[in-house]
């Protein structure tokens, strides 16, 4: 009895225990999630993200659902053979003769229709060398293109297809376009109809040289969307399914994406696309000036503090910027009230305008800040 007894106490005993147990252990529980409630509840800006719910965001699709049906591929054709004269100096005939005449050339890329009676704007590298042009819409109708006209010095061209109430993409301000938006690429790479690829923009103003001549604008949107040959000419858009710029060029040691591409600006493209609807060609306005990006070696030499803006290293004879009075080692630091901190920034915002229209720039000399009116010449 008494060893009976035993048993019923130690089993009362070791209920109180593990009760006690569960009650700490669950208050402990319960301190550490308020804890960790009011650590988080420190960032009232923070907005949870969709992915949260793993729900997948929708804002590409909307995006490539309008940008896809504005954007073609285009085939071009040099059928003409062309006799060569042969030479044994001439190394390339190796490559291209056949029997004293040149071969056949063609090319594929992509271009972007922007008017609903046919217009459509890609690269004058895509159709530069070719005497036929066709376009293959979205919906698979091949149909024949007209060559309106082209501009190198941007490598802009404008074709033309006989057809009505087509999709079309409406233009952005490229000003506006923030480094780290999200931008989809949509073109045709490798002959691969309607391809859609994403990115962020990297970067603005970018230079990199491909461009022949001494009045070639390269201002271009760098991204890391995917960009590859068949590409060129097609769309850049941003989430809201407009055209922020036309896909030109990739940085490859292979030929193939290697990480970033390059786009021209929409506020470029429309303005020479008006320009040779138009006018036939691109209208030119030009300061009449040799440049360069303000750096710290030449701030130094200047003896200021200013190392973004361009500083002008010489000016034309009779040209715009000398009957403004605008002098060698002054710095234009904006234009019509928009800041420039290189020589790609200013030749696109100056790109943008023709002979006759004015410009007001916002120069520093010897230390003084001044603004001058500059007419642009042709």
């Amino acid at each position: 009895m008494k060893q009976l007894m035993l048993l019923i106490l130690a089993s009362i005993m070791g209920g109180f225990i593990a009760l006690g147990s569960y009650q700490l252990l669950n208050t402990s529980t319960t301190e550490t999630s308020n804890a960790e409630q009011v650590n988080f509840s420190k960032f009232t800006n923070v907005t949870k993200s969709s992915y949260a719910t793993g729900d997948a965001p929708d804002n590409f699709t909307k995006a490539a659902e309008k940008g896809m049906p504005a954007v073609v591929h285009i085939t071009a054709k040099k059928t003409q053979s062309n006799v060569r004269q042969r030479s044994n100096d001439d190394f390339f005939r190796h490559f291209f003769d056949f029997g004293g005449q040149m071969l056949p050339q063609e090319g594929t890329g992509s271009g972007v229709i922007i008017s609903k009676d046919g217009y459509i704007v890609t690269n004058n590298h895509v159709i530069n060398f070719a005497d036929e042009v066709s376009v293959t819409l979205h919906d698979q109708r091949k149909l024949t293109a007209q060559v309106i006209g082209t501009d190198p010095t941007t490598d802009i061209a404008v074709l033309k297809i006989q057809d009505n109430n087509l999709p079309v993409l409406k233009f952005s301000n490229s000003d506006k376009v923030k480094i780290g938006e999200w931008v989809l690429a949509v073109g045709n790479p490798f002959n691969l109809t309607s391809t859609v690829t994403a990115g962020i923009v990297s970067a603005k103003g970018r230079d990199i040289n491909i461009l022949q001549g001494q009045s070639a604008i390269e201002s271009f949107i760098q991204t890391d969307a995917a960009v590859n040959p068949g590409n060129s000419g097609g769309a850049l858009i941003n989430l809201e399914g407009d055209l922020i710029g036309i896909n030109t060029a990739i940085k490859t040691r292979t030929g193939s994406f290697a990480g970033y591409s390059f786009a021209i600006p929409s506020n470029i493209v429309n303005k020479i696309v008006d320009d040779i609807v138009e006018y036939g060609a691109a209208q030119r306005g030009f300061l009449g000036i040799n440049i360069a990006s303000m750096n710290s070696e030449i701030a130094t030499e200047l003896g200021t503090n200013i190392v973004e803006g361009v500083y002008i290293d010489s000016v034309m004879e009779n040209g715009s910027a000398i009957k403004a009075g605008i002098l060698p080692d002054d710095i234009i630091t904006a234009v019509n009230g928009q800041k420039v901190k290189t020589a790609p920034e200013l030749q696109e915002l100056v790109g943008t305008h023709r002979p006759g229209d004015t410009v007001n720039l916002e120069i520093v000399r010897r230390g003084k800040t001044k603004s001058i009116a500059v007419r642009l010449q042709k």
